[in-house]
């Protein structure tokens, strides 16, 4: 793999969720897209080498320049990886060789490519479950714990992962979901206290690069249920959408608007038709 600026590519993961990188195999392999791909860190003893990332294939092999001989040609792919350690908190040799002896885990100078029999699948999930990366929201699988055809992926913005964005929205629209009315602290006590996530009212590919985010009018608080709803589609479903949609189907409690609330909601869907706010 070409050189990376790697804390960098953990810092895109934790904003953003994916970070796509080129990686180098040298010979052209029967790889297709979509194939988990598990990074191991190499060095030279336990505390040097070790487990460090997670993600998948994605792209078929090709030929591009080689970095070491701009005349000739090497295959590479392209790897979207979704959870990356910082350095220093992978899983160490000696953790992985007594769960999956066989392995060399430490001081591998081998191929930058090595399959990974079938078999070590389950436990290297529960290694990673149990050692590897922890997410902010308690209610979010951590990548690579599941198999990929367990879980489902909901795309967010990185507005929706900065904690700071998050806290000045909670703080003025409460913890409530604000399509259904549920309450995580209501019903779970002080063990649900931040686990309802924040969406963005209008997608920021929407917007003009230079525009500045209001927290309280461009983020709304939702439950995970509403929340995986609202991103179901290419174009996110609005708060009155999703309103629209439980109506529908149950109960609906009332509820008055600031005049906050109602001209952020004008606002956009005044841009989501194209319009200006």
């Amino acid at each position: 793999m070409r050189r990376w600026d790697y804390r960098a590519a953990v810092e895109h993961v934790a904003e953003s969720g994916t970070v796509f990188e080129r990686w180098r195999l040298g010979f052209c392999a029967d790889i297709r897209p979509g194939t988990e791909a598990w990074v191991l860190l190499q060095g030279g003893n336990d505390i040097g080498s070790g487990l460090i990332g997670h993600g998948f294939v994605a792209s078929e092999p090709y030929q591009a320049a080689a970095e070491a001989d701009p005349d000739a040609t090497d295959w590479f792919i392209a790897v979207a990886f979704d959870a990356l350690l910082p350095l220093g908190e992978h899983l160490r040799p000696s953790t992985l060789g007594h769960a999956i002896p066989g392995i060399r885990w430490a001081g591998a100078t081998g191929p930058s490519l090595v399959a990974m029999p079938p078999s070590s699948e389950p436990v290297l999930r529960r290694l990673w479950r149990d050692y590897g990366p922890t997410t902010a929201d308690p209610a979010e699988v951590a990548a690579g714990t599941l198999p990929p055809g367990a879980v489902s992926n909901v795309q967010v913005n990185r507005y929706e992962r900065d904690p700071d964005a998050r806290r000045a929205c909670l703080a003025f629209h409460g913890t409530s979901c604000a399509a259904c009315g549920f309450s995580f602290e209501s019903t779970y006590g002080g063990s649900g206290a931040g686990a309802v996530a924040v969406h963005h009212v209008v997608p920021p590919a929407m917007l003009d690069s230079a525009y500045q985010l209001d927290p309280i009018a461009d983020l709304i608080p939702l439950c995970h249920n509403c929340h995986a709803v609202a991103h179901g589609v290419t174009q996110p479903r609005s708060v009155s959408e999703l309103r629209s949609i439980i109506s529908a189907f149950g109960h609906m409690r009332g509820e008055v608007l600031s005049d906050l609330a109602l001209q952020a909601q004008d606002d956009a869907r005044r841009i989501l038709e194209g319009g200006q706010a």
